[in-house]
């Protein structure tokens, strides 16, 4: 099961579960040649559990728009998705319903859903909105948090290194949302985590012409999650301050 191109052809997905003889679907997000299109490479499926279908499915709509495989302005259709998953249109219509609500995709009647096409504008807006919510938190944190607490978090940083260091830009964006939120939440602010996420995961979402982030980017952005612990265990305020506003501001972070 691959992905592809307009409402015609296969799109992407992201498995997580063993092969049980249940609805399939790619480890990674791929395409494959329909209707005279280009193909895309990618690797053999899994198998998706029933019971977890809706959320496997939406967490390969996520990476694959990550990733690249939906490309900006173009239209994908549930039922011809549902098809490649092995499962109905349903959930996969679903997990779009959603993904429009997060302002990733429009829909499309009659058609399917159409991946918005986003600008570097709103790309520097986004980021100007974390700073405005992120940066204060993060030096109320810098200020009242112990430095132990601080060096539980080194695992998530180096995650995000990990997967930086494999060129993994899918994984990356997941564990970079991850250690933001690890951070966050010694804040104790549900509704911050919930509105702080939702920014980040959607300045995630590449440019229709964007080049793909390079190797050694990503592993530099990786490596600012370690040098803000420092700075944050250090109460290093303008350190952290300046590591914050620049990170939300790169290519991928």
């Amino acid at each position: 099961m691959r992905f592809g191109d307009p409402a015609t052809g296969p799109h992407p997905s992201r498995p997580d579960a063993a092969a049980d003889g249940s609805a399939r679907v790619p480890e990674q997000a791929r395409g494959e040649h329909t209707h005279g299109e280009s193909p895309l490479s990618g690797d053999g499926p899994r198998a998706v559990r029933r019971h977890s279908v809706r959320g496997q499915v939406l967490d390969a709509l996520r990476t694959a728009l990550v990733s690249g495989e939906l490309r900006p302005g173009e239209v994908y259709s549930a039922p011809a998705l549902g098809e490649r998953f092995g499962v109905s249109a349903t959930p996969v219509r679903e997990a779009m319903q959603r993904l429009a609500v997060e302002g990733a995709v429009e829909v499309v009647p009659n058609r399917g859903f159409l991946v918005v096409v986003r600008t570097a504008r709103e790309l520097a807006e986004l980021a100007e909105v974390r700073a405005l919510i992120e940066v204060p938190v993060m030096l109320r944190l810098a200020r009242t948090v112990p430095a132990a607490r601080w060096a539980a978090l080194r695992p998530f940083a180096e995650a995000t290194g990990a997967a930086a260091a494999r060129g993994d830009r899918a994984h990356y964006a997941e564990t970079d949302r991850a250690f933001h939120r690890a951070v966050l939440a010694l804040a104790g602010n549900e509704q911050l985590l919930v509105i702080a996420d939702d920014l980040h995961r959607r300045s995630q979402w590449p440019l229709l012409s964007a080049p793909v982030p390079r190797h050694a980017d990503l592993v530099a952005d990786a490596a600012e999650h370690s040098a803000l612990l420092d700075a944050l265990a250090a109460q290093d305020l303008p350190v952290v301050e300046s590591l914050v506003r620049e990170h939300f501001a790169g290519a991928n972070g």
